[in-house]
């Protein structure tokens, strides 16, 4: 069943994503912002699909937490779903993203036309440059700018170093911050072609201010928050951690999704 679910669900989202793609081409000549609603007009549409095609839910927690005005969101990054979900959970935002991603076919030519934050992160130092530089024009646009601090996508129970990039475009630009801790790697995991059906817990904790802290310490609250968020909701995604062997149901998950 999940097969057939996972083989539906590719083919709907090709059928969906191709002609946005090319619209997406089509109104260039529109202002960013025009450009950027018309396009992400595809993220509700995709959110109903993956939950009545995936039957993958989502509830979140704190939301009261979410600022008024445009912050600077650090969140763990598991899994395809997040970059889609945490779109209709926020007010309109972006992603720092590489650079290499634009060049994918379809995705790639409509994530080009929304304004974000596209790096090379071979470029070492200036990586960090373009993420300040561009993140302080969208947060003056009036997007929130998503950053995943780790970097990349972490399996479910793993953790990488914070990378303070997101914490110093918030002291910069004088936006709080925004930490975010969520599951979706247990159905939705990293490269699997085959997701399984569940509920994804979104927790958005309290806003760390940046006013009068140092952007290394801004990190370091938000990886605190986040981790400890993670152990609290997902205690079962660290019994390793805590020297208990792993559950028979997170082992078939992990056989599944390589």
């Amino acid at each position: 069943m999940h097969l057939l679910r996972s083989i539906l669900f590719a083919l709907v989202l090709t059928v969906i994503t191709v002609p946005y793609a090319f619209f997406a081409t089509l109104i260039f000549w529109l202002p960013p912002m025009t450009r950027h609603r018309l396009i992400t007009s595809w993220v509700p549409i995709m959110m109903w699909v993956i939950r009545h095609v995936l039957g993958i839910r989502y509830r979140v927690i704190g939301a009261e937490n979410i600022p008024a005005g445009p912050a600077v969101v650090l969140s763990k990054h598991q899994s395809a779903w997040e970059t889609i979900a945490l779109q209709v959970i926020f007010p309109p935002l972006c992603y720092v993203l590489k650079r290499e991603l634009l060049r994918v076919p379809f995705f790639g030519w409509a994530l080009g036309r929304i304004p974000g934050i596209a790096i090379d992160r071979s470029a070492g130092k200036d990586a960090l440059t373009q993420v300040v530089e561009q993140g302080r024009e969208r947060l003056k646009e009036g997007l929130w700018v998503v950053v995943f601090p780790e970097g990349t996508r972490v399996a479910p129970g793993a953790t990488l170093r914070y990378k303070p990039g997101g914490a110093i475009l918030a002291k910069r630009a004088g936006v709080p911050v925004v930490p975010v801790a969520h599951n979706a790697g247990e159905f939705w995991r990293r490269n699997a072609f085959i997701k399984r059906p569940g509920e994804i817990v979104v927790s958005i904790g309290p806003v760390i201010d940046v006013k009068g802290a140092k952007a290394t310490d801004v990190n370091e609250q938000a990886e605190a928050w986040i981790e400890g968020e993670m152990r609290r909701l997902f205690p079962h995604l660290y019994r390793e951690e805590a020297g208990m062997p792993p559950a028979a149901g997170d082992a078939a998950a992990e056989d599944e999704g390589n």
